[in-house]
């Protein structure tokens, strides 16, 4: 029997405001100390009474709106009863059956596919303590908890099973990471836990409408964990249908040391959390006017900026895409636009730098696992270095050797080319010398060239740039060489380059 996959995704953002959602303690709880950003709000102790953050309102309505959602003119808060340690009062204060926002919708593209995935709701709650599981000196576990991290903004954003494979996953979660950036709400930080992902995937007959027995996927911090767990999760479900079992309704965490998923409960079901209406706080009304004036602080997002940068710099769809996918990125791109010099159109320019950012500049920033933030390469200098090339001062091969020795100094390049004498060597007579010696010293590629091999050519090319250190005219070198080995085939004397 054919199986198909279904999956849809809860993505828990933490909200980037000053304090947390119902008290005034700090939310920058990553680098304080255990237990220093705590009141008797966030501790749960008796009496202690909630008031609503409203930046945090304001940033969940901003993502409904740039999801494409309705908000309803009227929400409330609820009480989630449920008995784990690291929830303070006994219960999470969220939102049940009346959220910020309902509906909505997420395009994305697909190995070429355009896909819709549609939203069930997005709505606003309070992040739970932190258990830190620490062994002792006679071998035994304790856990520790640190309550900074409880009452922090969190808003849900809850997908419908519209997804069907383990890429779409990733490419919503990529997409949506990307908007989110954009809009200013979150840090989105997957690694100390700003952006995180639950998943529920099943699996039905292929053609069948009725949805199978679901899991829930839960500790993937990273993209490629969650592409790695959804596949495994979908093999392990259908061996199971396969060999006549059934699929149990649990909770599994996700293994990156082993890759693989494992059962870490039963699942609940919404009755088992006794839902109730938060006493302690009002119904939220969304004033049309006021939900107005959030949409119109709504910035350039990165499907428009894509199309932007499409039509006014003439990139290819696939370069604005990858330019666009992060709003460092792109601000980045836009600011190095701005150096431009007179010269070269606007349009080559515009072309230079996206190769440079997506290739040689990206391949620092990776080795280092740096962000384009913290690069020591402004954008100022990558104008620089374009100018460089376009001016045959340096050659292109000699740009890669000085912006890796930009990126180390944070010099600029027409200093380091001044210093290190790398300006482009033009004159035909000193070159002349290097090809006679290269050919010399390769035989082989001369033999090859002599039976017709014109790519003994290009390598005796590149073995001349090497012994220049790059600092040879590319179109000078190309011309020697093939006048010299024409030469030699011919049994004549090579003429001088013109």
């Amino acid at each position: 029997m054919e199986y198909e996959t279904v999956i849809g995704l809860e993505v828990h953002v933490q909200l980037l405001t000053r304090s947390k959602m119902f008290c005034s303690c700090r939310a920058d709880y990553q680098s304080a100390a255990p237990n220093t950003r705590v009141c008797p709000v966030c501790l749960g102790l008796p009496g202690a009474m909630p008031v609503i953050n409203r930046k945090a309102v304001e940033f969940t309505i901003m993502t409904g709106l740039a999801l494409n959602c309705q908000i309803p003119d009227y929400s409330k808060f609820d009480r989630k009863n449920y008995p784990y340690p690291d929830l303070m009062k006994g219960y999470q204060i969220t939102q049940y059956d009346l959220p910020l926002a309902v509906g909505g919708y997420l395009d994305i593209r697909v190995d070429g596919r355009d896909c819709r995935v549609g939203l069930e709701r997005i709505h606003l709650e309070e992040d739970v303590a932190k258990l830190q599981h620490r062994p002792s000196a006679d071998g035994e576990s304790y856990s520790l908890v640190d309550v900074n991290r409880s009452g922090v903004p969190l808003m849900e954003i809850v997908s419908k099973p519209d997804m069907s494979s383990a890429e779409e996953a990733r490419t919503y979660l990529m997409t949506l990471h990307s908007i989110l950036q954009y809009l200013g709400v979150s840090t989105v930080n997957m690694q100390d836990g700003s952006f995180r992902c639950d998943a529920n995937i099943s699996l039905r007959p292929k053609g069948n409408t009725e949805y199978g027995t679901r899991t829930e996927v839960k500790n993937m911090n990273s993209f490629h964990s969650v592409y790695m767990a959804l596949n495994y999760e979908q093999e392990r479900q259908r061996k199971v249908l396969e060999d006549g079992g059934r699929v149990v309704q649990e909770t599994r965490g996700w293994l990156d040391d082993r890759d693989v998923t494992v059962s870490q409960r039963s699942k609940e079901y919404a009755h088992d959390y006794r839902y109730l209406p938060e006493p302690d706080l009002p119904p939220l009304i969304a004033d049309p006017a006021w939900v107005q004036e959030i949409r119109d602080r709504i910035p350039e997002l990165p499907p428009q900026r894509r199309d932007r940068f499409a039509r006014q710099y003439g990139l290819p769809e696939y370069d604005a895409g990858l330019l666009t996918g992060s709003k460092g990125f792109a601000d980045y791109y836009e600011s190095a636009i701005g150096e431009k010099k007179n010269g070269a159109t606007l349009e080559s320019f515009a072309k230079s730098v996206s190769n440079w950012m997506l290739g040689d500049l990206s391949r620092l920033l990776n080795a280092e696992n740096a962000a384009i933030s913290d690069s020591t390469v402004t954008p100022a200098h990558l104008a620089e270095l374009i100018d460089l090339v376009d001016s045959q001062t340096i050659s292109n091969t000699m740009a890669k050797t000085v912006l890796e020795e930009v990126f180390s100094s944070g010099e600029a390049p027409a200093k380091i080319v001044r210093d290190q004498g790398y300006t482009q060597i033009s004159d035909s007579s000193a070159v002349e010398a290097v090809v006679s010696q290269a050919i010399e010293s390769n035989p082989k590629a001369l033999a090859d060239y002599m039976e017709g091999k014109e790519n003994a050519a290009k390598f005796l090319v590149g073995q001349v740039m090497k012994a220049t250190k790059g600092q040879a005219k590319p179109e000078l070198v190309n011309t020697l060489v093939n006048q010299e080995l024409e030469a030699r085939k011919n049994n004549t004397p090579s003429a001088p380059a013109q």
